[in-house]
């Protein structure tokens, strides 16, 4: 049973070419109350597989693997099975993995270096479509948008209020393109925390964001980051 819930463990598909890190992850894991491992992969065209005869709710993806790799197995995934989340665990955090793993649909992003507690936590983040970023990861991705620079029209973009935000969903949106979670939005705009998920509904739902993931690029995009 998850944690304080009462419902059902997130069940979880481990993927890595590696076969000493998928019992690793296997094991620690299988010590987390309210995640249950119901497979593992050691490539994407095992996990494709995989996701199909054991409908995980989040695959914990590596990226690079031979054959079909992590970015292109979380590609067929997500357009495969919509309700799957991928959530990528992997060792490399440079711009291209971060971003290419995001434009195939990865809901996370974790380095190695996390902890069974964050991996665990993310899992569940991901399993309700929510995303959860490794710190460094969040200060490359947006490193990475913010050199891309937005365009003079997206420059001009907080005057028009896009997507017909009101002026603090469109704070929160840009605080949550600086990286920041509901708690630390909520201090920096002295509301409450669920004042700070209304608001995030009622963003998410006026400009088709997914998940924090599609709001991070939505805030760079409108050059609106940073609240």
């Amino acid at each position: 049973m998850s944690e304080g819930t009462g419902g059902a463990a997130t069940r979880v598909l481990v993927v890595d070419d590696q076969h000493v890190v998928r019992e690793g992850l296997t094991a620690l894991l299988g010590l987390v109350d309210g995640v249950e491992v119901v497979g593992s992969a050691g490539d994407g065209a095992a996990a494709l597989a995989a996701v199909a005869r054991d409908r995980p709710d989040v695959v914990l993806m590596d990226l690079r693997m031979p054959g079909v790799d992590g970015v292109e197995a979380t590609r067929q995934i997500t357009a495969r099975h919509p309700g799957v989340a991928v959530l990528v665990l992997t060792t490399y955090a440079d711009d291209e993995s971060i971003v290419s793993a995001l434009d195939a649909g990865a809901r996370g992003y974790l380095t190695k270096d996390a902890g069974r507690r964050e991996i665990a936590a993310a899992l569940r983040s991901a399993a309700v479509g929510q995303s959860t970023f490794d710190p460094a990861v969040s200060q490359r991705l947006m490193a990475a948008l913010r050199r891309s620079g937005p365009s003079p029209q997206q420059a001009g973009a907080r005057a028009a209020k896009p997507g017909g935000l009101t002026e603090r969903e469109l704070q929160v949106v840009g605080l949550i393109g600086a990286g920041l979670n509901n708690t630390e939005i909520a201090a920096k705009l002295f509301i409450a925390e669920t004042t700070v998920k209304t608001h995030i509904n009622n963003a998410f739902a006026k400009i088709g964001a997914r998940d924090r993931a599609g709001a991070v690029r939505y805030a760079y995009e409108h050059g609106i980051a940073g609240g």
